[in-house]
């Protein structure tokens, strides 16, 4: 790890990252594509140490309260949080000022922060982006090698439809000829019933391959699957996205059984309601409560 004075923190659209790289190696990790510019060894985790104090004064100066995000390129659940604790100092903030949080993540760690995301909840909004990618545990030990195990995670999501927590499902990437199965799609889903999310997001079965993760890729493949990168080469050449030969099929079988279980697999519908802030209106409750409690 390496520490970084940064000069913001917050993007246009109001999300953040407060680690840049990750340890949790999964084998198809876009965050490693040298589009991002991404400086130093993508394991070699930089940490902006004056996040929480960039983030401060951020929502101290803006204007309208909104959603606050973090995820989209580094799981902030990384081990090192649970010793730097920057994303718990940024609950506190996101709690104290009254803004919304939402996070995408893979990693039951995220437990550790649950009566802050409930405190955000009851105020405010919080909703909470689980990624799901494999229903088999040895498959998934393979390809996301260093973060919970898909039933772990899957714990979390009960624990959160218990706490009253929204949670959304991203059901990507789906790896062609590894895990593009109805099985596995049907599994992945049948979790995301029991465990009562709002929705689940899906772009296609498949995955993108560009510079940087596609190499990391193959040399994955190479070492897991022998032989199978051949296969990707002779099938998607140098593709940027890679379609599973199966896409069509499975993506019917997922709107089937999304829309049978009253789960929204519309992207923009999830991205708005995940994204649209709304201050909890306590107004009415309280009168009913000082009602019942009036003294005659």
């Amino acid at each position: 790890m390496h520490f970084v004075n940064a000069k913001g923190i917050l993007s246009s659209k109001n999300t953040m990252n407060l680690y840049r790289g990750c340890s949790h190696g999964c084998i198809y990790c876009d965050s490693r594509s040298k589009c991002y510019h991404m400086e130093h060894a993508f394991e070699d985790i930089e940490i902006k140490e004056n996040a929480v104090d960039l983030l401060e004064y951020a929502l101290k100066h803006k204007r309208k309260k909104c959603v606050i995000g973090t995820g989209a390129m580094t799981d902030p659940y990384i081990p090192l949080e649970m010793e730097i604790r920057n994303v718990r100092k940024a609950l506190h903030l996101i709690y104290e000022y009254g803004f919304g949080f939402t996070v995408i993540t893979k990693s039951d760690r995220i437990l550790r922060d649950l009566d802050l995301l409930q405190k955000i909840n009851e105020k405010t909004k919080c909703v909470v982006q689980m990624t799901l990618t494999t229903y088999d545990e040895d498959l998934c030990r393979k390809i996301e090698p260093n973060v919970s195990t898909t039933k772990e995670r899957f714990e979390v999501l009960k624990k959160l439809r218990d706490a009253k927590i929204p949670a959304v499902v991203w059901l990507n990437p789906i790896l062609p000829f590894i895990n593009d199965t109805q099985d596995n799609i049907f599994g992945i889903l049948d979790m995301c019933i029991e465990a009562k999310v709002y929705g689940v997001i899906c772009f296609g079965m498949g995955l993108t391959l560009r510079e940087g993760n596609r190499e990391y890729f193959y040399e994955q493949l190479d070492h897991l699957f022998p032989q199978l990168k051949e296969k990707y080469i002779q099938t998607y050449g140098n593709r940027y996205i890679v379609d599973s030969p199966n896409n069509n099929y499975l993506m019917k079988l997922f709107y089937q059984k999304c829309k049978q279980e009253g789960i929204v697999y519309n992207n923009e519908q999830i991205f708005q309601y995940i994204h649209t802030f709304k201050e909890k209106d306590f107004t009415k409750q309280l009168s009913l409560w000082d009602l019942e409690n009036r003294e005659f």
